[in-house]
This record gives C-alpha cells, sequence and structure tokens, in this order.
C-alpha cells in the first residue's frame, strides 16, 4: 500500500516536558487510523505535529509528496464561538478551498466552487446550501465541517473528536458517513476519539497514546493487547 505518512522514532515535548517518546507508526493509503488516550497522553500535540504546526523534539515525521500540496482536510474540535459563524453553509464549505492556494489570491475559482458543490452533495446538503451557518444543529454543523475539511484536503481527512456534544443518533450516523467517505471514497481516515469502544468498531488501526509504550497496531490486535484488554475488561 501507498504510504502517505511516517513517524520514526518521534518525540514530543511541551514547555520543556516530554509528552510523548519514541513514538513510530505509518498511514496508508485507505488506512482508518483512530488515535486513543487518556487525557494528557499527547493526542492534541500529535495532531499539530502530523498538521506541520509543532516540530518534534526527537525523530521525524514524512510525509508523501502528495500531501506537500494541501492533501490534508481538518475538522478540529468548535469552540462556541465558532458555532455562531454568521456565514452560509456555502460559504463555509467554499472556504476549505483556502489552504490549498498558493500565494495571495482574493478571489475564489470556479473549480473551487464546483469543488464546494460537489461535496455539499456528497454529504447531502443541497438544501441547506444558502441556509446561515448559526442556525444549523448540531449534526448538521458537523456536517458542514466535515465537507469542508473535503474540500481541503483529497487524500486524508484528520479528524479531532468529530462527534463530541452529538446525540447518539446523531453521533452514529456520523460515524457511518466517515466510513462511508473511508470506504467508497477510498479517502484516509485520521481521527482523534476519546470513544475507544467505536475506534475498533470503525478504525483499520488504532493508535493507542502513552507517554513511553504507546500501541499501535490493527483493530484486531489491539483488541488483544494490554491497553485493549485493560479497556474492555475494565467496561
Amino acid at each position: 500500500m501507498n504510504e502517505l505518512i511516517r513517524c520514526e522514532n518521534v518525540s514530543f515535548s511541551y514547555e520543556n516536558t516530554g509528552v510523548l517518546k519514541n513514538l513510530s507508526f505509518s498511514v496508508c493509503d485507505g488506512d482508518y487510523l483512530c488515535i486513543v488516550g487518556e487525557n494528557g497522553s499527547g493526542k492534541s500535540t500529535l495532531t499539530k505535529g502530523l498538521l506541520g504546526l509543532k516540530q518534534p523534539a526527537a525523530g521525524k515525521i514524512i510525509k508523501n509528496d502528495s500531501l506537500k500540496s494541501g492533501g490534508i482536510g481538518y475538522l478540529p474540535q468548535q469552540t462556541p464561538a465558532q458555532k455562531d459563524f454568521p456565514a452560509s453553509v456555502f460559504e463555509v464549505v467554499l472556504s476549505g478551498r483556502l489552504g490549498g492556494k498558493h500565494g495571495f489570491c482574493p478571489f475564489y475559482t470556479k473549480r473551487d466552487k464546483q469543488d464546494a458543490h460537489d461535496n455539499i452533495k456528497k454529504l447531502g446538503l443541497e438544501e441547506l446550501m444558502k441556509r446561515s451557518y448559526r442556525d444549523l444543529s448540531g449534526g448538521q454543523q458537523q456536517r458542514v465541517l466535515l465537507a469542508r475539511a473535503l474540500c481541503a484536503g483529497k487524500k486524508i481527512l484528520l479528524l479531532d473528536e468529530p462527534v463530541t456534544g452529538l446525540d447518539p443518533i446523531v453521533t452514529e450516523e456520523m460515524y457511518s458517513l466517515i466510513e462511508q467517505l473511508n470506504r467508497e471514497e477510498k479517502i484516509t481516515v485520521i481521527m482523534v476519539s476519546h470513544d475507544i469502544s467505536s475506534a475498533v468498531k470503525y478504525a483499520s488501526h488504532i493508535l493507542h497514546l502513552n507517554y513511553d509504550n504507546s500501541f499501535f497496531g490493527t483493530a484486531n490486535d489491539y483488541l488483544n493487547s494490554p491497553d485493549g484488554q485493560k479497556f474492555f475488561v475494565g467496561k
């Protein structure tokens, strides 16, 4: 399989305190990787590293050339202010194209607008296209942000706790939608999650972060690992 990201003995520190140590894993075309771990285990730090916003204290993160021109679409956790953003659904989705532009370009191209329309249709948002983003439900807003992330990156979706605050029915719909994008559209998914049960259900691979003893492997192998056994026996 075509390797998109490889982390080799990566360590991160925050304010001179070690957060992750000697972390090695890879993400290949078509993978669905869930990153799990306790609060403070380094999930947010690793996310910043994968996005190029934080450099490792040691080791290296190697990215495929296809990711060097906006190949990663990022869906961050929302703040209350972002949920009240006064723009139309189409404008929010279209703004995802800004990340792939080089230099100063104040105008969207015809291709940008067509891409936004395509992703709105893909996620079943046509009837909401002219609605104000701030007037949507939490689940609808997440769909819009997912469409925006698709506009930003064609190879990888990096999703940070995408179902936080959603009710159980909408949560299941969101998980199913992400799985469909991975299975049918062949989009590689990296999801940061605290929901280990759903991670094992949907993901092909699990990265369970601990400071100096992280697990990386298939979801099936995770179930038989000390980390997986500890969680599911505890449940």
